[in-house]
């Protein structure tokens, strides 16, 4: 990448373009994090239920029938998806001459590739390449499991009603399949209001269907197995095609679009394969699904691996444990990293040295912001973990050794947002090169993932905590080299990364430091009551408060650029 000149004062880059609005990513942020709060809030309540009437084999054998759905979900639209957000939704070019329009009048029935409908017309095309792959791998991937099944674990197999859930799982994963055109519309035009309604309703009523036939099943003395899974997941699919379908038609009648297979027209017709995929958008999709295929196992394979090597209770355990160390991930990683993906990938289609250095500041303030978080959640959350699991889930749970994976999980939570946030940085910008490059390492990642797995699960037999501890090396090594394609990229700009950016004041640490001493005295004295979180909390409170006021100016920062305001 050629060098660029010097660029001065990047810390307040960003602010030349701000205004006293809030940006749409932000807006976007905001609304997808309210609507993870108010699904994931929802659907832990149906869980706290659930447990009453599930037990730990139980439990885990859902987690193998989710791991399928999101398999088929995960290789038919990832990659898609990722392209499919490099194409930026700017408006239209400039209107053809009289001339030009003789010489080249647009056929009926198809979209000018020159316009904003062109552009979008051509996302939704190029989306129903998922529905083919989802149809493919929803049978091939079932076939797959049902056979290690019957190799290696028969008695799932004779779980009750388990070949009617996996079927259903199926059929729900290509029902949300289906709804992928109305998706891609509304990420491209920023519409996250709309996704955000949308995602909570069949949030809401998957809750239901799911905790309404276990109860009625439990009551009435009928053993469905795991069929309310398939249920709640079947009427999530179902609920989310219609409700998509019906807020984005509108938005493709008054744009010009259809929502359906469409022909464009283009004057260079061998950019477009049948007149209805654009083949530079197709060529980046192929880039990307090799790659998706190990990011799938990277972070699918601990599940995976589990699921070969240990019985259904201890995947129930790990299942229940990974629940709740993940729901912060869920809550606020997996919103904000999204958003920031959409924002970079369109910020940087066509990189300035503005628009660089704006990226750059938003991208250092979400890092430390993430690094402040992980200090306090390292410090206080490993040894809160079993009191509030206990609290939540029952002595049962705690006493299966779900609550020490639990505490894993808060080493493993900051490593998996640091690396989320890197790599969808390299996925907005890298070329096909760069991406090829990537691609190779990532096997190499995969290659040292399964070794530490084997090595801590067979070898030491660590059960679910090694597998945590698996994935955070996993998670660490993946973070170093996302951290080096940042760096390079940004130096042929004429700016650095520098870690020495991220770092929490020495006030904060030192905070960090003594509140874990005072905890570890604290714990000496835990009876297993609520009484526990209460002495734990009020400890913790002391060091929230410790770094808010240390890092205040941090905060500010991170306010006003979400505020849209001038530093």
């Amino acid at each position: 990448m050629p060098s660029k000149p010097p660029l001065s004062n990047p810390k307040n880059a960003s602010s030349s373009s701000s205004n006293s609005k809030p940006t749409s990513s932000a807006i976007g942020a905001t609304l997808l994090i309210a609507q993870q709060f108010g699904s994931r809030a929802l659907t832990f309540i149906v869980n706290q239920i659930l447990l009453r009437y599930l037990s730990p084999s139980l439990l885990g054998i859902s987690t193998q029938l989710e791991v399928y759905s999101i398999t088929v979900l995960f290789f038919a639209r990832e990659s898609l998806r990722v392209a499919i957000q490099r194409q930026a939704d700017i408006a239209d070019a400039s209107p053809r001459t009289e001339d030009e329009d003789e010489k080249s009048k647009i056929p009926k029935g198809h979209v000018d590739a020159l316009t904003s409908a062109g552009r979008t017309q051509a996302i939704v095309n190029l989306s129903y390449i998922s529905v083919f792959l989802g149809a493919v791998f929803a049978v091939v991937v079932a076939w797959l499991y049902s056979w290690s099944l019957a190799a290696g674990d028969p008695a799932v197999l004779a779980t009750p009603y388990f070949p009617a859930a996996l079927k259903l799982f199926g059929l729900a994963a290509l029902g949300e399949l289906l709804a992928e055109p109305c998706y891609v519309v509304v990420q491209h035009k920023s519409r996250f209001g709309v996704r955000a309604r949308t995602e909570m309703i069949a949030t809401v009523l998957r809750c239901l269907v799911t905790c309404g036939s276990a109860i009625w099943a439990a009551r009435t003395g009928r053993d469905i197995g795991v069929l309310p899974f398939a249920l709640g997941q079947c009427t999530y699919a179902v609920s989310l095609l219609v409700v998509y379908y019906a807020s984005v038609w509108s938005i493709a009648s008054s744009n010009n679009f259809s929502l359906f297979l469409n022909k464009i027209y283009t004057s260079n017709p061998s950019s477009y394969l049948l007149s209805y995929f654009s083949l530079p958008l197709l060529k980046l999709t192929a880039s990307f699904f090799t790659q998706s295929i190990l990011k799938h196992l990277l972070t699918q394979g601990d599940t995976i691996l589990i699921s070969l090597l240990t019985t259904p209770t201890t995947q129930g355990i790990y299942a229940l444990a990974s629940a709740y160390g993940g729901l912060i991930a869920r809550l606020l990683l997996q919103p904000i990293e999204e958003t920031t993906r959409n924002h970079i990938g369109k910020r940087l289609s066509s990189p300035s040295q503005p628009s660089v250095l704006e990226v750059r500041q938003t991208l250092l303030l979400l890092l430390r912001t993430y690094i402040l978080i992980s200090l306090l959640l390292v410090t206080i959350g490993p040894l809160l973990a079993s009191p509030l699991l206990s609290l939540i889930a029952g002595s049962r749970w705690t006493s299966s050794g779900a609550g020490h994976v639990l505490a894993m999980y808060c080493y493993y939570i900051p490593l998996l947002a640091i690396n989320g946030l890197t790599e969808a940085f390299v996925s907005s910008v890298a070329t096909q090169r760069q991406l090829g490059a990537q691609t190779l390492w990532m096997f190499v990642f995969s290659f040292g993932f399964a070794l530490a797995s084997f090595l801590f699960l067979g070898v030491l037999d660590w059960g679910a905590e090694g597998l945590v501890a698996a994935n955070g090396l996993n998670m660490l090594v993946r973070i170093v080299w996302a951290w080096g394609f940042m760096g390079t990229y940004f130096r042929g700009f004429g700016t650095r990364l520098r870690v020495s950016e991220l770092l929490p004041k020495p006030v904060s640490l030192a905070a960090a430091v003594g509140t874990w001493g005072v905890l570890v005295q604290v714990e000496k004295g835990f009876s297993g009551g609520v009484m526990d979180l209460v002495k734990g909390g009020v400890v913790a409170a002391g060091l929230v408060v410790v770094v808010a006021i240390a890092e205040r100016a941090h905060f500010m920062e991170c306010y006003r650029e979400f505020r849209g305001q001038k530093a």
